[in-house]
């Protein structure tokens, strides 16, 4: 796949990712029991970054969990003969939290889906609300998410890629055509 555009670069990733941690404190009228739940693997990052930001304007450091949706994914046979299943790591209790999904890029909402089917299985959230990065459109499923960074127009020919500095070195998105 070769490179059509850099949509965002690392200052554009810290601007949204800055204008959501306040949307997310203004819609919730401040942080009291909210967690925020990152969907395994750039999600992870993004929700800790996310958490950093929340410290620096409410003063209030947020818990932050890790997500792993495999076992919940409807395209599982798809993926492996051996789907390599990782661990989901939150250590707190949800029931009754406002929690704040986390990930990249939402695109047919079906990870999403699964995201809800994990989180159910662990308690009942007060609300679960969605914050992406990237919404590139194309939605499958009837799901929208509450904090989007950028909304990108896309044809089903092209590839979102989200670049972050823990998992690929560097911190950018581009627009990748198959």
């Amino acid at each position: 796949m070769e490179e059509k555009a850099r949509i965002m670069d690392d200052k554009a990733i810290d601007r949204a990712l800055t204008r959501i941690g306040h949307e997310i404190i203004e819609r919730n009228k401040g942080v009291e029991d909210l967690v925020l739940v990152g969907i395994r693997r750039r999600g992870v990052p993004l929700a800790k970054r996310l958490a950093s930001k929340i410290k620096k304007i409410e003063g209030v450091e947020v818990p932050v969990g890790v997500l792993d949706i495999t076992l919940y994914r409807d395209d599982l046979s798809t993926l492996s003969q051996q789907p390599v299943v990782n661990k989901t790591e939150i250590p707190f209790e949800i029931t009754g939290k406002k929690i704040v999904l986390v990930d990249d890029v939402i695109y047919t909402g079906r990870t999403v889906r699964a995201a809800l089917d994990a989180l159910s299985d662990l308690g009942r959230a007060q609300l679960i609300q969605l914050a992406v990065l990237i919404d590139r459109g194309h939605r499958e499923l009837p799901i929208r998410p509450d904090y989007v960074g950028k909304n990108v127009p896309t044809s089903r020919d092209e590839v979102i890629k989200v670049k972050l500095e823990e998992v690929d070195g560097e911190n950018c998105v581009v627009i990748l055509k198959k």
